[in-house]
């Protein structure tokens, strides 16, 4: 999971809860501890002994279910295809994290490489066919076998899954061919490669050499506008050139692969596949874009007006520039500074201990079972993330930890999504997954609580002044800015059927978007006087590469959560067991059975931008 924007909360959770602290360094920061993997290394032949094992197993289970599915045992077969996927996905995820940390490891990168053609490999050759195969059993013969082996019915979130991709599957041997094929000659070693660039980056920060992670969290740490300024031209500079030039070729890569797909799969329109993988209907997130557009446009331009009026006036400011759009305000008291390890820790679990102390324990076993990898050091992939890896291994957390109040706050996002992945462990390996409409609930809804109770706590008007601006930065950056990054796929992947995009073509998509979203620069239907050194900035988010069309599931989650958030205060007995209850389920329910127990429907046509008008038009008001 990509890193997402969030809440400068902490000055005040220092300040009311009384913790001071001393920054940590790099050096003293708690890493991982893979151990529980059962492999001293990336280089270990346990791994190679396993994925021989896998190998003859995977070729039995083919060689005993291809063509026997109706007269043989569904539930063996399933249970038998969910035990092979675990194992390989426990080397995988083993593998990856392994490099993550380590990403100018060349011998590390070739083995990891190896491994996953060797599995690509027995995925095509041998598992391809099983879920192909349960997607085109006969309705008839799908109900005896719920009838005769009623252990079945505990996969049905699994089987209809594979039901709804039934009509998109192309033929068996053509998509074992695209398995086998997809780590030499798909999308995935172009990814690859610009994912390892872009984290070697290196920028000339006033004379000193920072990481783009170090970077960005000193642009939007900083009270000088200049400083900001200078921040966002050297990142922008420094993404000139060659870096956007392999990154248009690793998006032109993407989006040529998704239109083609799209095509042969006869998917709908250009969402139709995320919003398939999603469980969510078409209609239903094409009336969030739409409600974003008219509700959240004019609420963020109307925002960020106040915001620069607030800026003029503390700050000095004179333009209101694209690096002033996250700038901390300067009105409150609270002592700022670098923040330690120890400290951040210790807001986190208070501020979930006040929701449910049952993730708060959650949250501690992930920091005591050394389940975090916490510095921002050279040579790790840039960002955050939380892996659930397997039931019963994972999760694991990737950090880029200094010291800021961003990071702390981005500690919590990412145990949430621990906890949620350990909540849903209990669904197995084929089902723990929540849809991406639902993944952001835990994280954000852990955000809101620490958010509430701290305006609670505020003494002041400007602390409550300060904790609302911190929070609107945050529900704008995820929804209206989010929606934007949508905006400028469509116009990308829209682009790509006339032919190959170039790096100047980007640019040119990325500012369109933006003025589209916050209108443009220095007339009367924008609040930013000017989008210096903003052109080139597309090349750096990694969702457009990885995931594309994901990014609306930001905005999907913060406008849920602000929706149940209004549900708990309304009818809070009972509250938190019915949100746990959700986040267990895991993968088992769509999103709309998934909140009605709280009294939401989101496939009405006017949900989201009632949404949009209760929770960000609430804060700005």
């Amino acid at each position: 999971r990509p890193q997402y924007f969030i809440p400068m909360l902490v000055a005040l959770l220092l300040l009311i809860f009384g913790i001071t602290s001393m920054a940590s360094t790099s050096t003293d920061l708690p890493r991982w501890d893979l151990s529980r993997f059962g492999f001293e290394s990336a280089f270990d032949v346990k791994i190679d002994e396993q994925l021989e094992a896998i190998k003859k197993q995977s070729k039995d289970f083919k060689d005993s279910f291809e063509g026997h599915l109706v007269d043989k045992s569904l539930l063996e077969a399933i249970t038998e295809y969910e035990k092979i996927a675990a194992q390989l996905s426990l080397i995988a995820s083993y593998l990856s994290l392994s490099y993550d940390v380590d990403l100018e490891n060349d011998n590390l990168k070739k083995r990891k490489g190896a491994i996953s053609q060797l599995q690509s490999e027995i995925r095509g050759n041998n598992l391809e066919w099983f879920e192909l195969d349960v997607a085109e059993l006969p309705e008839d013969e799908l109900k005896k076998k719920l009838e005769s082996e009623p252990g079945v019915k505990k996969y049905d979130a699994f089987l209809d899954e594979l039901r709804r991709q039934r009509p998109h599957n192309l033929d068996k041997m053509v998509e074992r061919a695209l398995t086998v094929r997809a780590p030499y000659a798909g999308t995935r070693p172009l990814v690859s490669f610009f994912d390892k660039e872009l984290s070697l980056m290196r920028f000339d920060l006033n004379g000193e050499s920072v990481n783009m992670e170090v970077l960005l969290s000193r642009m939007q740490s900083s009270k000088d506008a200049n400083f900001r300024a200078t921040c966002l031209k050297t990142l922008n500079s420094g993404l000139d050139g060659a870096v956007t030039r392999v990154a248009a070729l690793s998006l032109s890569s993407v989006a040529g692969s998704w239109l083609i797909e799209n095509k042969e799969r006869s998917y709908e329109n250009l969402r139709s596949r995320r919003n398939l993988d999603n469980n969510c209907p078409d209609d239903a997130v094409n009336s969030l874009l739409s409600g974003v557009r008219a509700a959240g446009v004019p609420l963020c331009k109307r925002y960020y007006g106040l915001k620069k009026t607030i800026l003029q006036q503390t700050q000095g400011l004179k333009q209101f520039r694209w690096s002033d759009r996250n700038a901390p305000i300067d009105i409150s008291k609270a002592e700022e500074g670098k923040i330690s390890w120890e400290a951040a820790v210790q807001m986190v679990e208070r501020g979930y201990r006040k929701f449910s102390p049952r993730m708060a324990e959650m949250f501690l076993d992930m920091v005591n079972e050394k389940r975090i990898d916490v510095p921002a050091t050279n040579g790790k992939k840039g960002g955050a993330y939380c892996a659930g890896v397997i039931p019963g291994v994972g999760p694991y957390q990737l950090l880029n930890f200094d010291g800021s109040k961003q990071d702390v706050a981005t500690l919590a996002h990412e145990s949430g999504h621990g906890c949620h992945d350990i909540l849903a462990y209990k669904q197995g390996y084929l089902q723990y997954h929540p849809p991406l409409t639902l993944a952001e609930t835990a994280s954000i809804f852990g955000e809101m609580i620490v958010f509430r109770d701290l305006l609670e706590l505020a003494a002041t008007p400007e602390e409550q002044l300060t904790l609302l601006m911190s929070k609107i930065d945050d529900v704008v950056n995820s929804v209206v800015r989010q929606c934007s990054f949508d905006r400028f796929e469509e116009l990308t992947h829209t682009a790509r059927e006339k032919g190959e995009l170039s790096a100047e073509e980007l640019d040119t998509f990325w500012i369109q978007a933006m003025e589209e979203y916050y209108g443009k620069a220095g007339e009367a239907d924008s609040p930013f006087d000017a989008y210096d050194d903003a052109s080139h900035l597309w090349a750096y988010v990694p969702h457009f590469h990885h995931v594309p069309f994901y990014v609306y599931s930001y905005a999907f989650a913060d406008l849920v959560v602000g929706t149940l958030y209004h549900s708990f205060q309304t009818t809070p007995t009972g509250f938190e067991d019915r949100l746990l209850d959700l986040l267990g389920a895991g993968g088992t329910r769509d999103f709309a059975t998934a909140l009605r127990p709280f009294g939401l429907d989101p496939t009405s046509p006017t949900f989201w931008e009632d949404a949009l008008k209760a929770h960000l038009g609430g804060l700005v008001e």
